[in-house]
């Protein structure tokens, strides 16, 4: 009978694990454990727990994580998105762009030191894949840590990867990438003292958290049934319009597919990519409107609940039995991702840019439209849109970086 296939009682054992997580967190009893232990993390390893070693849920053959990143992600974003301080996101400054380009360059040359550095230091580690295997497979990692899924598979093809290699780094993705985004999730909880050891001045985040907490309570006030629905409306009625649209401009863009493919534009050809786009656009256009004011009756506390259950289910396709497998191929990510942790800390400390410009840079790259906003929100849901608007900068960036790390790789390897 276990692990559970049907998807109503997956999700209704995720909600119950969110319950309970956020139960616990307001429980004065369990307040040094949270001091040192984040809700959101919980949110995130509880059910990679729940799938291994537990059994007690799978994901094959599960639709919620595409429930959860179709329909559920692109409505939070609409609604996060509702009370967006455009004034004080501009007065962020360049240290998120400088950020967020130094973790993209942190993958691209991440790559070949890593290569480089296992070839030398540990050679029968890679002993048992050719070397034009190798860069090959390792190009689809760095079209994902940079861009996402549609530059993921751009890489496969432009390189011809194997299937049964491509396989195996899509699990090197996954596991590392979400080790380091429980990093984020975790240094997000302690910010503050991150902030102080690398001197910078997070006023402008603060600022903007503040600016956006005295909005909110301004115009807080006890929901109706007709709020709800009338925020509903927006945030699923947004989410149509999002997949129409999407649905419409993907099959146009097909039309183009050889001049888009040629120029390194992919990611114009993904339908998730235009749906995520629209979906924030939608929610920063309606932010100039009355459309504002559904902050007063929930909208970013909705959005949030989103994003948790969003969280759940990422964590639910976590494989933390595979992370075995492959150790001979995990070494080359695992320090590949050490070398784009270190040089963020590094160009943070020079420049003293806060904590958040480094997590959300990071996540932008490394984990996309779906995660960067998730961690983003870990700081303060006023700032997930930031997140979001990040990451689709990288998707932008993400073919054409992938492709000089994977030239980088290439060379290093001898081929």
């Amino acid at each position: 009978m276990l692990p559970f296939q049907n998807d109503a009682i997956t999700f209704g054992i995720l909600m119950i694990v969110l319950a309970l997580i956020f139960y616990t967190a307001s429980d004065k009893r369990f307040k040094t454990f949270y001091r040192f232990v984040p809700p959101l993390l919980l949110c995130y390893f509880v059910p990679a727990l729940l799938r291994w070693p537990l059994g007690l849920i799978t994901a094959e053959g599960n639709q919620l994580y595409f429930v959860a990143s179709r329909y559920l992600l692109p409505a939070s974003l609409i609604l996060l998105c509702l009370n967006i301080d455009f004034k004080g996101i501009f007065n962020l400054g360049p240290k998120a762009l400088i950020m967020f380009l130094t973790a993209t360059l942190g993958i691209i040359i991440g790559g070949p030191i890593a290569l480089l550095l296992v070839s030398y230091v540990f050679p029968g580690l890679l002993s048992n894949t050719p070397p034009d295997e190798l860069w090959r497979g390792f190009s689809t990692i760095a079209g994902s840590w940079i861009g996402g899924g549609a530059n993921q598979t751009a890489m496969k093809e432009i390189f011809q990867v194997d299937d049964n290699l491509f396989g195996s780094m899509i699990v090197i993705d996954v596991v590392v990438a979400n080790i380091w985004m429980g990093f984020l999730l975790y240094g997000a909880s302690i910010s503050d003292k991150i902030d102080r050891w690398l001197k910078a001045d997070n006023s402008a985040v603060v600022e903007l958290q503040e600016r956006v907490s005295a909005y909110s309570k301004k115009i807080a006030r006890k929901p109706t049934t007709t709020d709800t629905f009338v925020l509903m409306a927006v945030a699923f009625g947004g989410v149509g319009l999002s997949h129409l649209l999407a649905d419409l401009i993907t099959p146009f863009m097909e039309q183009y597919r050889t001049a888009l493919e040629h120029a390194g534009l992919h990611a114009l050809l993904n339908r998730f990519f235009w749906l995520i786009v629209i979906a924030t656009t939608l929610g920063m256009l309606m932010a100039l409107t009355r459309a504002r004011q559904l902050e007063g009756v929930g909208a970013s506390r909705w959005g949030g609940v989103f994003i948790y259950i969003l969280v759940a289910t990422i964590g639910m396709k976590m494989e933390l039995d595979k992370i075995g497998n492959h150790l001979n191929l995990f070494a080359v990510g695992l320090i590949w991702m050490a070398i784009h942790v270190a040089l963020l800390m590094l160009i943070a400390k020079l420049i003293r840019a806060p904590f958040f410009f480094v997590a959300v840079g990071s996540q932008a790259n490394v984990g996309g439209a779906a995660s960067a906003p998730v961690v983003a929100s870990a700081f303060n849901p006023a700032l997930a849109p930031v997140g979001a608007l990040m990451a689709v900068l990288g998707y932008a960036l993400g073919t054409y970086g992938a492709l000089v790390c994977a030239k980088l790789m290439q060379w290093v390897v001898g081929t």
